[in-house]
């Protein structure tokens, strides 16, 4: 269909709905497209080969992207085919944004009450439960350091989480603060620790929370 250089194309990223990866999008003239091969730059013929392939052969709607570094091969879809994946992209972004808030609430929390000993600790402590959980793009210290550093609302990137993973990485972070804290105080309101956040962004996720499996914990 189309042979493009970057410079004509729009590329971005949604979240997978069922996986904890990101999807690239590109975006051409007002069509949509999603990726299929990536080639080295050396393998300009089996790019070429693939493509005519998909697209005489197949009669399907593709685009060979010719990049200095490697060539790469999309292929059209519908906008509606994405729009569930981008609700889910935005509903978990605010999600994850809430619950690095809360990390990084808790956090400065700990540092002020009970000195930055404990504070040291308990970024220790948080990060061995991330690597012990296997939670994708925060199983290291320095990943950890990396979300209590970050404005969650401004960040280009954040671990790419699904529901599951925000639910246990809640579960835990409440587990460590009631041992950190002797009680749950720490945990109530949840409202005044999001104060940061979008009023529409804020009262979704307490709407989500309110019906988690996590709600008696945080509220």
């Amino acid at each position: 269909m189309f042979i493009l250089k970057r410079q004509d194309v729009e590329i971005s990223s949604i979240q997978h709905p069922k996986r904890d990866q990101q999807v690239p999008i590109l975006y051409y003239q007002g069509q949509t497209f999603r990726l299929i091969s990536v080639f080295k730059a050396s393998q300009e013929e089996e790019a070429k080969a693939l493509w005519r392939e998909l697209t005489d052969n197949r009669g399907k709607a593709c685009v060979l992207l010719e990049e200095a570094d490697r060539y790469s091969v999309w292929g059209k879809i519908r906008a509606e085919q994405i729009s569930s994946d981008t609700d889910n992209h935005g509903r978990m972004r605010i999600l994850i944004q809430a619950s690095i808030l809360l990390l990084q609430s808790v956090h400065i929390d700990i540092e002020e009450m009970l000195g930055s000993k404990q504070a040291t600790l308990f970024q220790k402590d948080i990060s061995e439960v991330c690597r012990q959980k296997q939670f994708p793009q925060v199983s290291s210290p320095d990943a950890v350091k990396y979300l209590l550093s970050i404005d969650p609302l401004q960040a280009l990137q954040l671990p790419p989480w699904q529901e599951d993973r925000v639910i246990t990485f809640l579960q835990e972070l409440h587990r460590l603060g009631k041992a950190y804290f002797g009680n749950t105080h720490f945990a109530d309101p949840v409202v005044d620790r999001l104060q940061d956040m979008p009023e529409g962004d804020r009262s979704f996720f307490m709407g989500w929370l309110g019906q988690s499996p996590i709600s008696k914990l945080w509220h």
